[in-house]
């Protein structure tokens, strides 16, 4: 097994020259920016000399879980994709982290984050994630993220939902390209609680087959400048806001006319000799109604009657019915 410690830094050759002049314990405190990518390591062992360190380089090893990094405090850059880790963990004491790196793992759930309250950048993309399983999100962890994180890289995780994801509301860039996003309405609700969002990336999903959907995307997000890789012309954006909110206001006018005429609901009469009457069960507006009455001085309801043997002999009632109701009651 391949570990990270201190005896693998005094034999790296990145290091020989820099220990000229300095003890290797001097050394060690100076160092700032760590190099061990590609190096087949499995597991990372104690390094709290290196208590300065602010960027460590860990990518494409074969790590498998987070660990002995308590000392890092002033970590601000961890860079560990492409590796074996199924957890996000032990990471608590890095409180100055702002960008973190874990794309290409076996990561399930997004949670243990619950202290980088300087998290500006997260990158998850392309868990190696069983057939079936999709990438999903600790609330506890967003919501602790949601005052700093401007960029988030979830790309190709089988995620078919980002409801959680409301709560960033800072977030700038936004890239869930490839996954199982399909729903237009659930998308533009979450979008619109993103009023910083600069960049998306959501191609790859269902819901880019959608009618209007870069339309849509351009006029909820409105200081979008970048979409699926193309950028949105300011002319065209204000023209689908200025549409939107015409419609809009269309059809709030509509539904206002709607609502200000009365409607009244009339039973069911016998008396249809003009044949101008209203439709059993329909629903006329007053207006409607008072000339209609001017062609019909009395009106007597009465019940009407249907034996079951002319149902059942397909006998076809239409209006204007027959006068004389009382005949369907004689035996056939």
């Amino acid at each position: 097994m391949v570990r990270l410690t201190v005896d693998l830094i005094a034999k790296s050759r990145n290091h020989f020259k820099k220990k000229r002049g300095l003890t290797f314990p001097e050394y060690l405190k100076t160092l700032t920016h760590l190099h061990f990518f590609s190096k087949n390591i499995e597991d990372i062992g104690d390094l709290s000399m290196c208590r300065n360190l602010t960027v460590l380089y860990l990518y494409d090893n074969q790590i498998t879980h987070i660990r002995n990094l308590g000392f890092a405090s002033n970590l601000t850059h961890l860079y560990m994709q492409n590796n074996n880790i199924t957890h996000i963990e032990n990471l608590f004491n890095l409180q100055r982290l702002s960008k973190l790196y874990l794309g290409g793992n076996r990561i399930t759930v997004v949670e243990g984050l619950e202290k980088l309250c300087e998290l500006k950048e997260l990158h998850l993309e392309s868990q190696r994630l069983a057939p079936g399983e999709k990438l999903l999100f600790d609330p506890m962890a967003l919501r602790s993220l949601a005052e700093s994180l401007c960029v988030l890289n979830i790309n190709n995780n089988n995620i078919d939902d980002i409801r959680d994801l409301t709560v960033l509301k800072e977030l700038q860039h936004f890239s869930a390209a490839d996954n199982k996003l399909h729903n237009m309405e659930e998308l533009e609700d979450v979008f619109s609680h993103w009023p910083q969002l600069l960049q998306m990336d959501l191609g790859g999903n269902p819901v880019c087959k959608s009618k209007k959907y870069r339309d849509h995307l351009i006029t909820v997000c409105k200081r979008l400048e970048v979409l699926d890789g193309r950028e949105i012309n300011e002319l065209t954006r204000q023209f689908l806001i200025n549409w939107k909110a015409s419609k809009e206001a269309k059809k709030k006018e509509n539904n206002k006319h709607l609502r200000s005429e009365p409607l009244i609901s009339y039973p069911l009469t016998n008396d249809f000799n003009v044949g101008q009457g209203p439709h059993p069960g329909h629903i006329y507006s007053h207006a409607n109604m008072q000339r209609w009455k001017s062609l019909q001085p009395s009106l007597r309801v009465k019940t009407l009657k249907i034996p079951m043997s002319r149902l059942l002999n397909r006998v076809a009632v239409s209006s204007p019915l027959c006068s004389d109701v009382d005949a369907y009651d004689k035996p056939a």
